[in-house]
């Protein structure tokens, strides 16, 4: 209680602090979006390096264990991870649950974007946990809602209006990807194509700097490649026009496992929430076991673990064309199968990671019917991986803009302009023409959460208030300004 009263008085002094200097509230606003987009980068470090060194301490160790002991240990250390976590999202913090991009998504149409520090706290410790012991998920839509909520948090401090409250969670949304993949431009297009919908001067602006500073903070920490080392790939280009039929199938490819993953991620969900014999805390570790066992599979067959635990390094080999078109098929359909159990199964960690897996392996074996057939220079195998990767993100994430900056930004390979365009617009139209609903929305729609609504919707019996994997659709607002 004492601790609660003192955090409410050093919130009043620093909003009269704050009001002396700037009375009016644009600049306020201002001066919060440039202090968000730094903590932002900040917590996004600090977010990332607890995950990198957790997956040292315990999946990492646990493939490493000698003799056949490692099979048990990938095994039970998801399983313990998802038990712990599943702990803490039923008993603490269930608004933790999930990528956070839904969560970002229902704050903004439905509390003024209101995110609350506990929900933020909470994201950053059980989701580190969770992925650190070798849940298939990645850290992107997690950084995005915990930079969401940092923002949101400041926006409070700071008193700003319920409409500049609601701006600065699209700030926090833009610092969170342009920090996670260290893309400034492909985050504005992002909470462009994800959140706003339409072209707010304000919101845009505060948006393209908190998205510079995100990324600047930390790529002067980490480095240039803070969380996706991806080698420099200016060199891979359209040799041949007889590669784009290739390329048109891949896109047609992308678009099938693209509505395979999100059919399957919303089935086992829903199959998962009928177990009602089992506990919520329960089922986080019968997905974490599951995933191990499939991360056995990968290991034990290709001596990769690019499922359970970091994907990119084996996500690198691919790229490099180092992978055989065997272990590229059977990597990709492990990692939808383990993907879909973490996610589905009520864990907490995002999908962005897993898609961009998928559509590597996916393209580099594209790219061997490449080679096979037209006898091109296997240096298009690393090429059609780098493609692939948009192209699976655009059918599932259903960003098109974003799935190709993205790739520039992340990889350099701006010599596969036309193949990526071919590639992304195939699997984004084809996928939302199987497929209407983005996965996105279509989680939140088995919630009972519908955007477009307009109103605070009621839960999937017609009752009682909705919630999105624990966020409370209509729960009362923290304090907005006076």
């Amino acid at each position: 209680m004492k601790y609660w009263v003192g955090i409410q008085g050093l919130d009043t002094r620093f909003f009269a602090w704050l009001a002396r200097r700037m009375p009016n509230e644009r600049q306020r606003l201002l001066a919060i979006t440039i202090v968000a987009g730094g903590i932002c980068g900040l917590s996004a470090v600090a977010f990332h390096v607890n995950v990198a060194r957790l997956y040292a301490l315990l999946i990492d160790r646990a493939s490493a264990a000698p003799g056949h002991a490692w099979i048990w240990w990938m095994i039970l250390t998801p399983a313990v991870g998802g038990l712990v976590v599943g702990l803490g999202l039923t008993y603490w913090v269930p608004a933790a649950a999930g990528s956070g991009i839904p969560q970002v998504k229902t704050a903004y149409t439905f509390r003024a974007g209101a995110i609350t520090m506990k929900e933020t706290v909470g994201k950053f410790v059980l989701c580190a946990l969770q992925l650190g012991s070798g849940a298939s998920l990645g850290v992107e839509g997690p950084t995005v809602q915990i930079c969401a909520g940092v923002s949101s948090f400041l926006a409070r401090m700071a008193r700003l209006s319920p409409v500049n409250q609601k701006r600065m969670t699209s700030v926090g949304m833009a610092a969170g990807i342009a920090a996670a993949f260290n893309a400034p431009i492909a985050a504005v297009t992002f909470t462009l194509e994800e959140l706003i919908g339409s072209l707010d001067q304000t919101m845009l602006s505060g948006v393209i700097v908190a998205a510079a500073l995100a990324a600047v903070v930390e790529h002067s920490i980490l480095g240039t490649s803070p969380v996706f080392f991806v080698p420099k790939l200016q060199s891979y280009t359209l040799a041949k026009g007889s590669s784009l039929v290739w390329y048109a199938l891949l896109g047609l490819l992308a678009a099938i496992v693209s509505v395979v993953f999100t059919d399957s991620l919303l089935w086992l969900r829903k199959w998962f929430r009928g177990l009602s014999s089992v506990p919520a805390w329960v089922r986080p570790a019968i997905g974490g076991a599951a995933t191990g066992s499939l991360a056995v599979v990968g290991v034990l067959f290709f001596h990769l673990n690019g499922i359970a635990g970091n994907p990119y390094p084996t996500l690198t080999l691919a790229l490099l064309g180092g992978l055989p078109v065997t272990a590229m098929v059977v990597l990709c359909m492990l990692k939808l199968a383990a993907t879909v159990t973490s996610y589905s199964s009520g864990g907490s960690g995002g999908i962005f990671a897993p898609a961009l897996f998928m559509g590597g392996m996916l393209g580099g074996a594209v790219g061997y019917l490449d080679v096979t057939v037209f006898h091109h220079s296997t240096d298009s195998i690393g090429a059609f991986a780098v493609v692939g990767m948009g192209a699976v993100f655009a059918g599932i994430v259903r960003a098109p803009m974003t799935s190709i900056l993205i790739i520039f930004e992340m990889t350099g390979g701006y010599g596969l302009v036309l193949p990526l365009m071919i590639a992304n617009m195939s699997a984004f139209a084809l996928a939302r023409h199987w497929r209407h609903t983005p996965v996105y929305e279509a989680l939140l729609m088995q919630d009972g959460i519908d955007l477009d609504a307009g109103h605070n919707p009621r839960g999937p019996d017609g009752e009682g208030a909705a919630t999105v994997e624990g966020l409370q659709v209509d729960e009362p607002l923290p304090r907005q300004a006076n």
